[in-house]
C-alpha cells in the first residue's frame, strides 16, 4: 500500500443502503465485526422508510440515517457503500456511490441486465479505484480456496464432467409478494434470484464457459419469470456440466460436484459452506499421501459475507481491483442471460455473443412471446402450465 494512499492509518468508512433483513443480518454484522478489529467504522445508514433507517441505527450503533442517498453521500464522505436494496435500484445507485468517489459492494443479482452492468463499471475509477463489487460470498472461505488452488494447480487432473445444482422450495406464499416473479422488480426467476451463487461458484472453479443450451418452465407459480430452468454447459477447458436452479425443490439443496481424471470433488450445503461440506474422492491408485494431502483444507473459515468483506476492504487499502468486480463480476451474469436466450429462443448461445442491439442485453427476457411481460400468449403460457 502507498504511504500516500488515502485509507492510511484509519478505518474505511462504510455506510449501508437498505436496512432490512440482508443489510441488518449480513452487511451490518460483518461491517461490525471488522470494526472491531479496527478496519472500517459505519458511518450512517440510508433507507426510504424513516422509522426503518432510525430502528436500524439505534439498534447497530450508526450514528446517521439518512432517506436521501444523494444527501448521505455529499455529508458523509464514506469509503465504502454497500447496496442491500432490490435488484431495480442497484444500477442507480452504484453510479451514485462511485461517482461520490466512494467503492460499493452490491448484493446480488448485481443488476437486472448486462447493459445495467456495463453501465456501472463505466463509472468506476481507471486506476487504483473506486470499483464496484458484487457480493458472491460463497467464492471467499477456507473450502473454496483450497479447492480452487487444487484445480489450478492440476492436482486433480484435468475437470471433466461438473454438475451445479440450486433446487430450494418456495411455496405459494413466496410469491404472493407483488414484487416477486416479475421481471422489473425481481429481475427474473430462480435463475437469476436463487442459482446464481452457485453458478458464480462453479464458474470461479472452473473457469470461463463458452456456450450454453438451456430449458426454461413455468410448472406450479402464476409467474412471469420461470420458476425452474435447466441447462448444458460446457467450458473453454472441456469440461462439460448440467445446471439445475428451481423453487419447486421440497428436499433443498445447493450441491456442485466436479468429476476430474483423478479425483471427484463435492459440496453440498444450502445457505452457505464450510470445510465440512466438502468431500474429495480419489480415483483408483491415488496414493494415499497425496489424498491426505487434498483432504487437508487447514483452518476452517466458512463462506460468508464477512471472508469477502475482509478481502475487499484489503483491496481498497491497496488499491487494487477486487475479486467479484469488473469483467470477474460480470461473467455469471452474461452466463445467466444466455441462458436465458438459450431457453427462450431454442438455440444454442455462445460467449460473447450478447451485446448492444441484442434484445437480451437490455431485458433477460428478450421481448421473447410468452416470457415477456404483456406478450401475447404470457398469460395462457402460465395457466397451460400451473395445474389446476
Amino acid at each position: 500500500m502507498s504511504p500516500t494512499s488515502p485509507l492510511s492509518g484509519r478505518p474505511v468508512r462504510a455506510a449501508v443502503v437498505g436496512t432490512g433483513a440482508i443489510g441488518r443480518g449480513s452487511h451490518l454484522s460483518a461491517l461490525k465485526q471488522l470494526a472491531a478489529e479496527g478496519e472500517t467504522e459505519v458511518v450512517a445508514a440510508v433507507d426510504i422508510d424513516a422509522e426503518a433507517v432510525e430502528a436500524f441505527c439505534a439498534e447497530g450503533g450508526v450514528p446517521h440515517a439518512y432517506t436521501d442517498l444523494e444527501r448521505m453521500l455529499a455529508e458523509q464522505r464514506p469509503d465504502l457503500v454497500t447496496i442491500c436494496t432490490p435488484p431495480t435500484l442497484h444500477r442507480e445507485q452504484s453510479v451514485a456511490a462511485l461517482r461520490a468517489g466512494a467503492w460499493v459492494w452490491c448484493e446480488k443479482p448485481p443488476v437486472p441486465t448486462l447493459a445495467d452492468y456495463d453501465a456501472v463499471q463505466a463509472e468506476e475509477g481507471a486506476e487504483h479505484g473506486p470499483y464496484s463489487s458484487i457480493v458472491f460470498q460463497h467464492r471467499f472461505g477456507s473450502g473454496t480456496r483450497h479447492v480452487r488452488r487444487l484445480l489450478a494447480e492440476g492436482a486433480l487432473g484435468r475437470p471433466l464432467v461438473a454438475h451445479c445444482q440450486t433446487t430450494w422450495y418456495r411455496d405459494t406464499a413466496y410469491y404472493a409478494v407483488p414484487w416477486r416473479g416479475r421481471w422489473r422488480t425481481e429481475g427474473g426467476g430462480p435463475a437469476m434470484g436463487h442459482g446464481i451463487h452457485q453458478m458464480d461458484l462453479l464458474l470461479d472453479l472452473l473457469g470461463q464457459w463458452s456456450e450454453v443450451r438451456a430449458m426454461a418452465g413455468r410448472l406450479v407459480h402464476d409467474v412471469e419469470t420461470e420458476d425452474v430452468s435447466t441447462a448444458l454447459l460446457r467450458f473453454d477447458n472441456g469440461a462439460m456440466a448440467t445446471v439445475v436452479n428451481s423453487v419447486l425443490s421440497p428436499d433443498e439443496v445447493s450441491r456442485i460436484r466436479i468429476d476430474c481424471e483423478r479425483a471427484t470433488v463435492e459440496l453440498t450445503h444450502l445457505y452457505g459452506h464450510s470445510n465440512a461440506d466438502w468431500r474429495i474422492t480419489p480415483a483408483p491408485g491415488v496414493s494415499g499421501e497425496e489424498v491426505a494431502a487434498w483432504q487437508d483444507f487447514g483452518a476452517d473459515v466458512p463462506s460468508s459475507h464477512l471472508a469477502q468483506l475482509r478481502e475487499l476492504v484489503a483491496a481498497m487499502r491497496a488499491g487494487e481491483r477486487p475479486r467479484s468486480s469488473g469483467a470477474d463480476g460480470r461473467t455469471s451474469l452474461e452466463l445467466i442471460t444466455s441462458l436465458y436466450k438459450s431457453a427462450f429462443t431454442d438455440t444454442t448461445v455462445r460467449r460473447g455473443e450478447i451485446g448492444p442491439g441484442d434484445p437480451y442485453y437490455t431485458a433477460l427476457h428478450g421481448g421473447a412471446p410468452g416470457w415477456a411481460p404483456g406478450t401475447a400468449g404470457a398469460e395462457a403460457a402460465v395457466e397451460a402450465e400451473v395445474p389446476a
